[in-house]
């Protein structure tokens, strides 16, 4: 998280899987919604034998900031919260890529997702300057079919098929 409890970042689509040579470490998670409402998410998170809840305020008007409390939590405690999950689980590889002083988290999704790679990089503010490598595409920040709420009510594999609409600006993760 950036500073307080404003987490800042963007997010980008990857042109190719060249970012895999320089990942540090890979680890894959799933996590569900307990609330995907517009304007708050609470997700639960399990990578591991770790667990976290994190609860998600609405997004500034790009799509950049917003408020975010997390906490670490036991995996088991962690099982029992997804099953309140609301329908629609999150299943990827999390990449994590350091470039030009920064981290690069690339998640890689499965499931309903396959075939989507999406990166994103956290900053201490909107405008703080950073490297860009080669593997990375157009930028979807603020773009919400990108959230990971989003993919959970209208994964990747039907995004032809979703009536358009179905959150409000400023909802999801």
């Amino acid at each position: 998280m950036a500073s307080g409890n404003t987490e800042t970042e963007r997010k980008f689509l990857v042109r190719d899987s060249s970012y895999k040579d320089m990942a540090t470490d890979s680890h894959r998670m799933v996590q569900g919604y307990i609330c995907r409402e517009t304007g708050r998410t609470v997700r639960v998170r399990i990578s591991g034998d770790k667990g976290w809840l994190t609860i998600k305020g609405p997004s500034s008007g790009n799509g950049m900031s917003r408020y975010e409390w997390e906490r670490e939590i036991p995996a088991g405690e962690a099982a029992e919260l997804m099953a309140l999950c609301q329908k629609g689980i999150i299943d990827k590889t999390r990449h994590i890529v350091p470039f030009d002083g920064h981290v690069f988290e690339v998640d890689e999704f499965h499931g309903d997702n396959e075939g989507l790679v999406v990166a994103e990089i956290e900053l201490q503010n909107e405008s703080e300057p950073f490297g860009r490598p080669e593997w990375l595409g157009e930028e979807v920040t603020g773009d919400r079919r990108y959230y990971n709420s989003m993919l959970t009510r209208c994964p990747f594999s039907v995004w032809d098929t979703c009536p358009p609409g179905q959150d409000g600006p400023g909802s999801g993760d």
